[in-house]
């Protein structure tokens, strides 16, 4: 039976911790609400198709993931983030010229990774439960990293962020390599376990305990929205 009083950050443990362990820091590593944004990874409509895709081929593991887990919780993050009149942030995937040349070679390269969604274009919407509004940070992005192929590690650091809540998609991939350069940026980290999905289970799971401990503090949306409510 799962131990529901502990932390999230202790259910993905990385396995490198195994070897050294990091004693009680993540422990108290807490979001500042004054220095906190809330940024949302490529939550499109494009990848409501995708699910349903997945699902006709036998995994529903996204489509149950997003409606279920990732677009709720999104909403209350949003929801509590905006009532206090709190950072929020936007990262999509979305290229410029009709025919994709001003993507990357990591969306452009045939396969799972190519990605052609033209700014402006219905598939390269957010998904309408989590619509920006106006006035908060939409950043488009031909690459994986937010913080790679935008300004936005510059714009956080502009308006005095220190700290970054993180949710979207995909776990292992836009959103990993967005928290990996966020932290390298020096922005601590919380992922957002229950408002972020890989296309499986396992991935999920060892994304997430890879990117644990040492790219960002896993939480759960209880958790985080807990934290900064206290403050």
């Amino acid at each position: 039976m799962e131990d529901t009083k502990m932390p999230t950050f202790r259910k993905f443990p990385n396995p490198n911790f195994d070897v050294h362990s990091e004693g009680d820091y993540w422990d108290k590593i807490k979001p500042l609400k004054d220095k906190t944004a809330l940024l949302i990874i490529d939550v499109q409509k494009h990848d409501q198709d995708l699910a349903v895709e997945l699902r006709n081929a036998g995994n529903s593991y996204l489509e149950d993931r997003l409606k279920g887990t990732v677009i709720p919780n999104a909403k209350r993050l949003l929801s509590f983030f905006r009532d206090r009149q709190m950072v929020v942030t936007f990262a999509t995937i979305g290229n410029q010229r009709e025919d994709g040349r001003d993507r990357s070679p990591t969306q452009a390269r045939p396969g799972w990774g190519n990605t052609l969604l033209k700014i402006g274009s219905t598939d390269q919407e957010v998904v309408d439960e989590l619509k920006p509004r106006d006035g908060e940070i939409v950043v488009c992005k031909t690459t994986d990293s937010a913080v790679n192929g935008t300004q936005y590690g510059h714009i956080l650091r502009w308006m005095g962020i220190e700290h970054v809540v993180v949710g979207g998609l995909f776990t292992d991939q836009c959103v990993s390599s967005t928290v990996r350069d966020l932290s390298d940026w020096g922005y601590t980290v919380f992922l957002v376990e229950d408002a972020t999905s890989a296309i499986n289970a396992d991935l999920q799971v060892w994304e997430t305990r890879i990117l644990n401990q040492i790219y960002c503090k896993v939480v759960s949306t209880e958790e985080v929205l807990q934290d900064l409510a206290d403050q």
